[in-house]
């Protein structure tokens, strides 16, 4: 019950609403409130630009999911932040990775159903999928499945209405070897699908804590079947994508050992070597943005590092 009650938290963290811009440790932000689009729902985005960005120079972009708890904890639900400007400035000062902004795109109320990759669930069975939205008709404070599920639209959205803008605003590298993805938990499930669905777009993908079960249980759950066959069919060049997966070992990443080990697999047979794939398991981790923000400098250091 704990591990499904902070999911719900987690899933309800764009409720909270908060119009000044963050405070930072390094960098700047430019704020667009009510970024619109014809796909999905309006939401925030953040740019992160790093001390020292010009418009003489050109940067590698890292779109991040869930982008109110990137920044400020004083701004977010639970006080817990990723620390990117932090994790990002420093690997940028240490010239351990290229020059990069950071896009933050805010997640909504219907957070679960923008993250759930599409093509995976149109697959599963037609009464089972019947029984998740009617299970969470009847209980709404799930947060799960209260739209139907749109991530194909979230992705559109993504790719041809807001990574366009990016291009044009800032002084970017906007060719796929410069253009990367990254999220946890329902943020990793769409990251990874994001990379399949878009392989011309994003050249790498880090999906940390990755949230296989897509519900609350693994029992009699057909999600993460569904799942890897979808990438036993989806999954691009491996050699011209690189791929981050992790997971801890408490709370709700207890869930996805054996589920990622199965994703592994699919990996192999792909031929994903090392120098395009990682997987990383942290003992005692737990499914927090404190956690995520102790280890990003790895999956950050692994699509952009030098």
């Amino acid at each position: 019950m704990k591990q499904a009650f902070l999911f719900i938290l987690s899933s309800l963290s764009c409720l909270v609403v908060h119009s000044q811009s963050p405070t930072l440790k390094s960098g700047s932000i430019k704020r667009f409130e009510n970024f619109n689009s014809k796909f999905v729902k309006p939401r925030t985005v953040d740019v992160w630009l790093p001390e020292d960005y010009t418009s003489t120079k050109k940067y590698a972009v890292l779109y991040m999911h869930d982008g109110q708890m990137l920044f400020d904890s004083t701004t977010t639900w639970n006080k817990q932040e990723w620390g990117v400007d932090e994790t990002v400035g420093d690997l940028l000062k240490t010239k351990k990775v290229k020059k990069c902004i950071v896009v933050g795109i805010w997640n909504t109320n219907i957070r679960h159903s923008e993250y759930f990759p599409q093509k995976p669930f149109e697959s599963l069975p037609k009464n089972y999928r019947d029984s998740l939205v009617a299970y969470a008709k009847r209980n709404p404070e799930t947060s799960l499945f209260s739209a139907p599920v749109q991530s194909d639209q979230y992705l559109k959205f993504l790719v041809t209405e807001l990574k366009p803008f990016i291009d044009s605003a800032f002084s970017t590298k906007p060719d796929q070897k410069n253009t990367f993805i990254a999220g946890s938990s329902m943020g990793g499930l769409i990251s990874i699908y994001a990379l399949c669905e878009y392989p011309d777009t994003f050249g790498g993908a880090a999906c940390l804590s990755t949230h296989w079960p897509g519900i609350f249980t693994v029992e009699n759950n057909p999600i993460p079947m569904a799942f890897q066959a979808y990438l036993q069919a989806s999954f691009p060049n491996p050699q011209t994508h690189k791929i981050y997966f992790d997971y801890g070992t408490e709370t709700l990443d207890a869930l996805y050992e054996p589920l990622q080990l199965k994703v592994d697999e699919v990996m192999k047979q792909k031929r994903y070597t090392h120098k395009t794939w990682v997987t990383k398991k942290f003992t005692g981790a737990d499914h927090s943005e404190k956690a995520w923000r102790e280890r990003l400098d790895i999956p950050v250091t692994f699509l952009l590092g030098k």
